[in-house]
């Protein structure tokens, strides 16, 4: 995306502080949308850059001095913008030095996102994602599924993993409708804040959720499927590999109800 502003620990990023991430891949990140400078679900995108500093480096920095480079890069920026915080280490990668260097927070705003407008055919492929809980970069297998499978005539790909279980898109969660409740897919995975954000919402609506292991060949029993990220709470999607999946409009709206249930806050 064009950048409105980059910036290292709260200040603009130098051309000698980015080149070396260039070439880098061991780091982290959370994405979110921000509309007049606030954010849903923001103790979710701080929880996720908390955990993930403590897998991936051994330690975390803390939440209000993230909150404090959030802040810094919001003000310098237009109030609507897509906002991407990345968490490395400066000692670098391919090294077990630095266990005791705290990590650096890379801040990125550029143009607000909506997502495609969908509905969506998404190819399966069998993939799992290397520590699948962390929101790590450098991932060259989504990019590369997700152009195999446009040019096949599909809009995107999901994944099968070796059980045979869907779990994820290549930069989705996926979600489905059983014609009663919402149902989430029991696999290895990454848990997305926007995914959060709607879960807790639909229990504060009262709306049912079951979490269940789901294979293709679940999927003609299923009365809906949409994917989410922090673009949207929900894009239909209408085949699965070789299975087609009812739009389920109502399920869709339901799923944007419930993400904009949820109050935006300021860092």
């Amino acid at each position: 995306m064009t950048a409105f502003i980059v910036q290292r620990n709260g200040r603009a990023a130098t051309v000698e502080e980015l080149a070396p991430l260039a070439f880098a891949g061991y780091a982290h990140f959370t994405a979110m949308q921000v509309r007049d400078g606030r954010i849903r679900g923001l103790d979710l995108h701080l929880e996720r850059l908390r955990v993930a500093s403590v897998e991936l480096f051994g330690q975390a920095l803390p939440d209000d001095r993230v909150r404090s480079y959030l802040r810094t890069a919001l003000a310098a920026s237009p109030p609507d913008v897509s906002l991407t915080a990345t968490m490395y280490s400066p000692a670098g990668e391919f090294t077990t030095t630095g266990i005791d260097v705290e990590p650096d927070v890379l801040v990125r705003t550029g143009p607000a996102a909506a997502g495609p407008q969908g509905p969506l055919a998404l190819a399966t492929v069998e993939y799992e994602r290397v520590l699948p809980a962390v929101k790590h970069v450098g991932e060259v297998a989504k990019t590369y599924f997700l152009r195999n499978a446009v040019g096949h005539g599909l809009d995107d790909a999901a994944f099968v993993d070796r059980k045979g279980r869907l779990s994820e898109a290549s930069i989705w969660n996926l979600a489905f409708w059983d014609g009663t409740a919402v149902v989430w897919p029991v696999a290895a995975m990454l848990g997305g804040t926007t995914m959060g954000v709607v879960r807790r919402q639909l229990d504060r609506l009262g709306i049912p959720q079951r979490d269940r292991e789901i294979t293709p060949a679940d999927l003609p029993t299923l009365t809906g499927a949409v994917v989410m990220n922090s673009w949207t709470p929900g894009i239909a999607v209408y085949r699965i590999g070789s299975a087609a999946v009812p739009e389920a409009p109502a399920f869709v709206d339901l799923l944007h109800k419930a993400y904009h249930a949820e109050p935006l806050t300021a860092p």
